[in-house]
Order: C-alpha cells, then sequence, then structure tokens
C-alpha cells in the first residue's frame, strides 16, 4: 500500500474526542459568530480542514448522507469519510444531511441544499464552509438569537454574493440551512435563525 492510499488515524480516544467537538459545536451554533476552537487531535486528510473533520467525524455516520465537492469525494477525504464515518457520499446536495464546500468556489448554493419542511424543519442540511481564514475579510454585522445586540465578524475567502445568500437563507427560517464556517481547527456558527447586514 503506497502512502496515497493509507489512511490517516481517526480519533485516538473516540468518546472523550467526540463529545468535546460536540459541546463545541452546539457552542459555535448557540452563540453565532464567537470563534471556536475545536481540538480533536486528529491530521485531517486532504482538503479538509482540522475542523471540519472533527466535526464530520463526530457527526456523521451511516444514517447521515454527506456531500463534498467531488475532487474531495474522489480522493483520500472520501476515503477517510467512509471509512471512518461509514457515510454515503452522495452527488446530489439535495440529499445530503451534512455538506462541505469551499466558501471561495462558485457552486453550489447554499440554496442547493435541503432547507428541511414544515413538518420537519429540524432536519435541514448543515453545511460546513471551508474560509482562508476566519478574519480579514468583509465585514458583515450579526443579529438575532444567542447574541447580545449584534456581533460583527469578517470571515476570508468567500465567493462574491455569498452574504445575499446566507440573508435569503435567513428569510425561510424557521426552515433553512445552519451553517459553520471552518479555517483550522477554528470555527464560526451560522443558524438560519442569523441575521446579517453588509457592510455599507
Amino acid at each position: 500500500m503506497s502512502a496515497q492510499d493509507m489512511i490517516a488515524p481517526g480519533f485516538s480516544d473516540p468518546v472523550f474526542q467526540s463529545q468535546a467537538a460536540f459541546r463545541a459545536l452546539l457552542d459555535a451554533l448557540s452563540e453565532p459568530g464567537t470563534p471556536r476552537r475545536v481540538d480533536g487531535g486528529i491530521t485531517p486528510p486532504e482538503g479538509l480542514e482540522a475542523a471540519t473533520a472533527t466535526a464530520l467525524l463526530t457527526l456523521a455516520d451511516y444514517e447521515t448522507p454527506v456531500w463534498v465537492p467531488q475532487a474531495l469525494r474522489d480522493g483520500p477525504a472520501g476515503q477517510w469519510l467512509r471509512f471512518h464515518c461509514g457515510v454515503a457520499l452522495v452527488e446530489d446536495p439535495a440529499k445530503a444531511a451534512f455538506a462541505v464546500i469551499d466558501g471561495a468556489a462558485r457552486e453550489p448554493a447554499l440554496s442547493a441544499f435541503d432547507p428541511g419542511n414544515d413538518q420537519f424543519p429540524d432536519r435541514s442540511a448543515t453545511v460546513f464552509v471551508q474560509c482562508a481564514a476566519l478574519e480579514g475579510g468583509e465585514t458583515v454585522t450579526l443579529s438575532g438569537p444567542g447574541i447580545p445586540g449584534s456581533r460583527q465578524l469578517a470571515p476570508r475567502g468567500l465567493r462574491a454574493g455569498f452574504w445575499t445568500e446566507v440573508q435569503e437563507n435567513g428569510e425561510l427560517y424557521p426552515l433553512g440551512i445552519d451553517l459553520v464556517l471552518c479555517h483550522g481547527d477554528g470555527m464560526l456558527g451560522l443558524p438560519r435563525s442569523t441575521r446579517i447586514e453588509e457592510a455599507r
């Protein structure tokens, strides 16, 4: 077996590490825009940020279809996710429970993912958006549940029109997808209930 074919390890202590990662994710989504660090103690496969890989290792399993770009699906990241999580990697974004997108890529649009339905809004997709950095980009102002007053953030490496898509997703509330922006071992939560105001 070549080094390229070897699958990187997952958690060394699955119970402790997955619990810690789950708490970090909950904190990120309950306090939107507040940076959180998730340290799963893993070396992520090529194409996945450490925070993204740790979150999927914590959340995804054989019952939760995952969408990733084709280059990741056909490469080491796809092998890693299938081996450690037992997930089905789907080609149709609308069928995914979890998804990973490159924040700078044109597609897929956020509207391509499942926003849930009136009976089961909680069954919407959670999308991990991989960024160039969690600061240093266009500043936006957040408001809504979990935010006293307002909060600003400025992730870098997002496509033109990304924040407009996030605003349109928020208009679907209580439907809509939940977003987690990731870079390195850091993450920012943007649940569907968060309101976005772009800088003028």
